[in-house]
């Protein structure tokens, strides 16, 4: 049997496709990154003009396609089969991407907008954020004259699809050339359903399905090369996103990936490309104001915490059968699993049964540092039997290097035999062999984790700032640790008797002092917000007069325009069935920050703060430092997040 399936996927990798899938799969990331910072684009008249230039070209050199264009064009043709169609019927021929490049590739498109105007003089080539605001924007002529297809329907399923595929290990050029082989897989399954006419939806994993879209995303080749390899042209159906178990998409899944694993002895599922919940809610309907986030430089030495940078990888693990097994052993079996050396990711021993024994598919997904080993030890659980109880005897252990992943030849994908030593001298005829299926991503560097724990006795309220606004600047400290446990610094809030500007009261000067002894004064305390010392960035108190609204709390302003958010806001957002979506309750003890840029004017999520256990989770380095300061002011100054949004919540944020 494992001949037939190597066999059959030694015949799926000769599949022939003309278009070099990987540099595609990432010119396309790369252009849906963009669309993801450009939500307000519409659709008009580019298919008249490429079908123009395609014909007789109008000038040297490539069209140009305005990003706007190209959005719609995209989605387009990620229907082939309508793509195809359109084309043949309006231009007689299938319009390709010969000749075209992108907007974002650099080239100047001054050629290309000259005739733009010449053929629309009343459409701008370059569409602005304030038309595109306008009622029904997308409603524009040029839609309906080239083709019946709800373009916009087809814009909003393909709206979520850069969410699934936007991490870092997509990027890799290892892990797109397996993603390129299990397309070719797909492709190949595929075909022998329709030989066998087996009629079945296939579901591809997010890997395999970035490369169906780059592939479609070359509309000539990919008809071409589909016609040659199943003598039809295979459509794409997004249409389908129910996931509710016993829906269409639920059981093409789990046919698809039945019948992937019959075929070819190896995983469907794959590390890093699996469905990974819905589109986090987002904290602006409109972009951020770019001029807010004009960066200041500023070199600033004691801004610099020295924190290892932990990386780690994202683990799929399932114990798919087991040979040679002793008579007597055979029943109730299950695999332990743990690493070799400490990780302070992954440090608990979990277990999963066999599926081959058991029937039932368990697939471990889980988090570890890249080092080390992972051990897995072969335990038969006997049934109770009065008066004795449930006994485990382990039949014996057989390990993974996680290192082996990291080597540049590796394919991040590893299903085989091991071999178990067994844990006694007892002599068999055969070792019992097990067999592992594993993947992994390449390693991505893990957020910062820090621990703020305060010297002064607990309270049920708060793990981090427990003392009463009476005594809340006390002589009390609050240590700061890392993930692995090693105190990074302690920090103090002091009060001096200078007032503040005419209002009267204390200045406030937040100390601290690192591991190696050394005493910094961080911030002070001003009329309007806290100043941080010897660094530009400021944190702004609430302001009921701020005219844009969008739930934010408070404001840091800097080298980089961060807006803090009640509860969990993005990535950070809690992950549930989108019916439970609306009426989830925000965690009032948590809050998000969300970094404003060019690059990101819709918001990106750069830290989380716990405010009851203490806490703070950072993305970027950049970031520690006045996070670790923000934290502290929080948690001293008494803040809560308001129940609800608004102006008039925003006076209840940091008060005494």
């Amino acid at each position: 049997m494992e001949v037939e399936q190597e066999l059959e996927w030694k015949a799926a990798q000769t599949t022939a496709i003309s278009v070099q899938l990987v540099p595609a799969a990432k010119r396309q990331l790369k252009f849906l990154a963009a669309i993801d910072r450009n939500r307000w684009l519409y659709n008009a008249c580019w298919l008249p003009l490429l079908a123009k230039h395609s014909e007789s070209p109008i000038f040297e050199g490539p069209l140009v396609v305005p990003f706007d264009c190209e959005w719609i064009w995209h989605c387009h043709r990620l229907n082939p089969v309508r793509y195809k169609s359109d084309c043949e019927e309006f231009y007689g021929r299938i319009l390709d991407n010969d000749n075209v490049v992108s907007s974002l590739d650099g080239t100047s498109g001054s050629e290309t907008e000259k005739v733009w105007k010449m053929l629309y003089s009343s459409e701008p080539y370059d569409l602005e954020f304030s038309s595109a605001l306008q009622d029904n924007a997308y409603a524009k002529k040029g839609d309906e004259k080239c083709t019946k297809y709800d373009l916009i329907s087809a814009v909003q399923r393909q709206n979520s699809f850069f969410y699934q595929v936007s991490r870092a290990h997509m990027n890799d050029d290892r892990y797109l050339e397996g993603s390129v082989a299990r397309y070719k897989g797909f492709l190949h399954l595929i075909k022998r359903n329709t030989e066998k006419s087996i009629k079945s939806f296939s579901v591809p994993t997010y890997d395999i399905d970035l490369i169906w879209h780059t592939h479609q995303l070359h509309p000539a080749s990919y008809c071409q090369d589909l016609l040659e390899i199943m003598g039809k042209v295979l459509n794409h159906d997004d249409t389908v996103q129910d996931r509710t178990k016993g829906q269409k998409l639920d059981v093409g899944s789990s046919t698809t990936s039945k019948t992937f694993e019959e075929m070819y002895g190896s995983r469907y599922w794959r590390a890093g490309a699996m469905y990974r919940g819905s589109t986090p809610s987002p904290v602006r309907t409109i972009p951020y104001p770019v001029s807010a986030t004009k960066k200041v430089a500023a070199s600033i030495e004691n801004q610099k915490i020295d924190i290892p940078k932990i990386k780690d990888l994202e683990v799929m693990l399932e114990f798919v059968n087991v040979r040679n097994l002793p008579e007597e052993h055979k029943g109730s079996l299950s695999v332990s699993f743990c690493k070799t050396q400490p990780d302070v990711i992954f440090n608990v021993k979990r277990s999963l049964t066999i599926f081959s024994e058991s029937g039932e598919k368990q697939v471990a997904t889980f988090h570890c540092e890249p080092t080390g080993h992972l051990i897995f030890e072969l335990m038969s659980c006997s049934p109770p039997s009065l008066p004795l109880p449930k006994s485990s005897k382990s039949l014996g252990l057989t390990s993974v290097s996680l290192e082996d992943f990291l080597s540049p030849d590796s394919s991040l994908i590893v299903e085989k035999w091991l071999e178990l030593v067994p844990n006694s001298n007892t002599m068999e005829t055969k070792r019992i062999g097990l067999r592992v299926a594993i993947s992994v991503t390449i390693p991505t560097p893990l957020p910062y984790s820090l621990q703020l724990i305060s010297s002064q006795p607990f309270s049920k309220v708060s793990c981090l700032f427990p003392l009463p606004m009476t005594v809340k600047f006390a002589k009390s400290r609050t240590r700061v640790f890392d993930i692995a446990g090693v105190l990074v610094m302690s920090l103090q809030m002091r009060s001096s008797k200078k007032f503040m500007g005419n209002k009267g009261g204390q200045r406030r000067r937040l100390i601290g002092t690192t591991a190696a002894g050394e005493t910094l004064t961080l911030a002070e305390s001003a009329d309007s917000g806290w100043s941080m010392v010897n660094s530009p960035w400021f944190l702004n108190l609430p302001s009921v007069n701020d005219d844009d609204d969008d739930g934010h709390i408070l404001q840091l302003t800097g080298p980089h325009s961060v807006r803090l958010y009640p509860g969990r806001r993005l990535e950070y957002e809690s992950k549930c069935c989108e019916k439970h979506k609306c009426g989830r309750q925000i965690e009032r003890h948590l809050v998000t920050a969300v970094e404003f840029s060019a690059d990101n004017p819709y918001g990106l999520a750069v830290a989380l703060l716990d405010m009851k256990s203490g806490t703070v989770k950072v993305k970027e380095e950049w970031f520690l430092w006045p996070c670790l300061i923000l934290a502290l002011i929080l948690g001293k100054e008494g803040y809560h997040s308001p129940p609800v949004g608004g102006k008039a919540a925003k006076e209840k944020g940091l008060r005494d």
